[in-house]
């Protein structure tokens, strides 16, 4: 490695804002994961038309419950719960991080009903989602600034199934200036390699979104 790991600049944030963990109580990973397992309905229920108008009700009066609590980015805790899984962000995958230091981050859980893509299998477009979050991740970890993902090449090994624990890893694999090689690679638990990939992280200048 052409830098010192862990050697924390993350302070040095481009035209970020700086983001804090939030201090939530249980009532909010209740929420979370209720609206999660809403999401895996959504996708696979197939009610009757009576049915589908009283959903559509209570659906409708759970926005307006919640539209007056709207607040900008970085100010809402979803993304910034690192006890939750996805840190309590609907749009990252449900997993759990098990391990985030300097030398690298490992994270472990399921691809839900939500991201079927067909024939019992995760939807491809979900594997980049997945290893693209914990580029951020890893980068934060190993001390490096704010970052944009340049490139994310993934290849995919085998199918990946829902349902089924799993557990995603990388690291830091050198820095060139403003650079970040990283690589990741998803495993099943019997330490077969469904995906993995390389991907390079480009610092932010000073401004930059």
């Amino acid at each position: 490695m052409s830098e010192q790991a862990g050697q924390d600049q993350y302070e040095r944030h481009g035209g970020f804002p700086k983001y804090r963990q939030a201090d939530v109580g249980p009532e909010y990973g209740r929420l979370v994961e209720g609206l999660r397992t809403l999401q895996d309905l959504a996708v696979s229920a197939a009610p009757t038309p009576e049915a589908t108008v009283e959903a559509a009700e209570r659906v409708e009066a759970l926005i307006d419950l919640l539209k007056p609590f709207q607040v900008p980015e970085g100010v809402a805790p979803a993304g910034r719960v690192m006890t939750l899984p996805g840190r309590g962000s609907l749009l990252m995958l449900p997993w759990t991080i098990e391990k985030f230091d300097a030398e690298g981050v490992r994270s472990r859980g399921v691809f839900r009903r939500y991201h079927l893509g067909g024939n019992g299998a995760a939807h491809g477009g979900t594997l980049p989602l997945l290893f693209d979050d914990m580029l951020g991740l890893i980068q934060h970890a190993y001390g490096r600034p704010i970052s944009r993902t340049a490139f994310l090449h993934v290849n995919y090994r085998k199918i990946t199934p829902l349902d089924t624990e799993l557990v995603v890893e990388g690291s830091v694999d050198r820095v060139e200036g403003r650079k970040t090689f990283i690589n990741a690679v998803l495993r099943d638990l019997e330490g077969n390699v469904l995906a993995d990939c390389n991907a390079l992280m480009l610092q932010l200048l000073e401004g930059q979104q």
